[in-house]
């Protein structure tokens, strides 16, 4: 099936599956992301992301602390328990800084925006589209790398052959060393229109070590 389809067509045919009228340049939505690890450690984060008006805003609460970080249009706003005058050391022991939320907004925008981030600029499609096998069931693979001004990662995303829903992404700092991850993708959420993954559950590429899983849930409220 692969060497029918371009890099271009693949990514256009899975865009089509999760995200079926075109919402996600005009994404407006919240969610609860739910993290854990194998230490036992556990975060819930609830994520806004309002793409028209240029907001992102991160509230997570751990140990009493509710944590409220936000970007509107390049700026950034921070706030501890309600309160923005944070002091050094609070910033210090609970990762709080502008730089981190810029961050947090380019991560969540990017993981839960894909595969509509993969038309961003500085991302290049390779011309094909692959047929692998990944933990025995055959995929159609499409690989993408960036400009150098926007990453050095090498990135490959994993598709249904039959649906076009994305199952398995997986990047690579050097692929020569095997380093890197990569992603189990299942279940879906729909919010404001999008299937976006439910669960997401985190290995090592070189030993399939566990790292984690992140559940995201809709907001009701």
């Amino acid at each position: 099936m692969s060497q029918y389809l371009t890099g271009f067509e693949l990514l256009e045919k899975a865009i089509a599956h999760h995200d079926p009228n075109g919402n996600w340049d005009t994404f407006k939505g919240t969610f609860t992301v739910s993290m854990e690890s194998p230490k036992g450690d556990k975060r819930i984060s609830s994520i806004a992301i309002d793409l028209p008006a240029s907001k992102f805003k991160l509230t997570t609460n751990k140990e009493g602390k509710l944590i409220e970080q936000t970007m509107l249009n390049g700026n950034c706003l921070l706030t501890l328990n309600g309160n923005a005058d944070i002091s050094d050391a609070d910033k210090a022991a609970h990762n709080i800084s502008c730089e981190r939320t810029k961050k947090m907004k380019d991560y969540y925008t990017y993981l839960y925006g894909l595969p509509m981030k993969l038309k961003d600029p500085g991302t290049i499609i390779e011309s094909r589209a692959e047929t692998k096998t990944f933990k025995n069931k055959e995929y159609l693979r499409l690989k993408v790398t960036y400009t150098q001004e926007v990453g050095t990662d090498t990135w490959y995303f994993y598709f249904d052959p039959r649906t076009y829903t994305m199952e398995i992404y997986q990047f690579f700092h050097d692929e020569s060393k095997n380093d890197g991850e990569y992603i189990i993708l299942s279940g879906v959420e729909i919010i404001s229109g999008i299937k976006m993954p439910k669960t997401r559950a985190w290995y090592y590429n070189k030993n399939d070590q566990y790292l984690g899983t992140d559940v995201l849930d809709k907001n009701t409220n």
